[in-house]
């Protein structure tokens, strides 16, 4: 299984970069509710824009990519993998977004990636 690990690293790192563009869209069109005709006032805006078509892209490309290691490997192994991605996704919204790290946030995302370790090295 070891030999998945890479490929399995690829859908971690897709995943995470797939929220980035997602997020970045989301920021580029606004607030919205699922509430009355704001949805689709905000459908067309969502629809068009080039952070979320390319977030979305990637998304698809990760889920597919995801499905090759599913065939190959035990889903106990690869899913708690997925969770890499709170690191990747931690540090880069800090980066990207200016979002906050703080010491709880970095513990909890540790933790995380303590259990991932244990996983993988079963």
């Amino acid at each position: 299984m070891d030999k998945y690990i890479p490929l399995i690293l690829v859908v971690v790192t897709t995943n995470a970069l797939s929220q980035l563009l997602l997020k970045q869209g989301m920021i580029n069109i606004g607030r919205f509710d699922f509430a009355g005709d704001s949805l689709l006032r905000m459908a067309p805006a969502i629809a068009l824009n080039p952070f979320v078509i390319l977030g979305l892209m990637v998304m698809v490309s990760s889920m597919a990519l995801h499905l090759l290691v599913l065939s190959r490997v035990e889903l106990s192994f690869a899913y708690p993998f997925l969770s890499i991605s709170y690191v990747i996704v931690l540090f880069a919204g800090a980066l990207w977004f200016g979002e906050m790290v703080n010491a709880s946030r970095i513990l909890g995302v540790a933790l995380i990636c303590v259990g991932t370790f244990f996983v993988g090295r079963s």
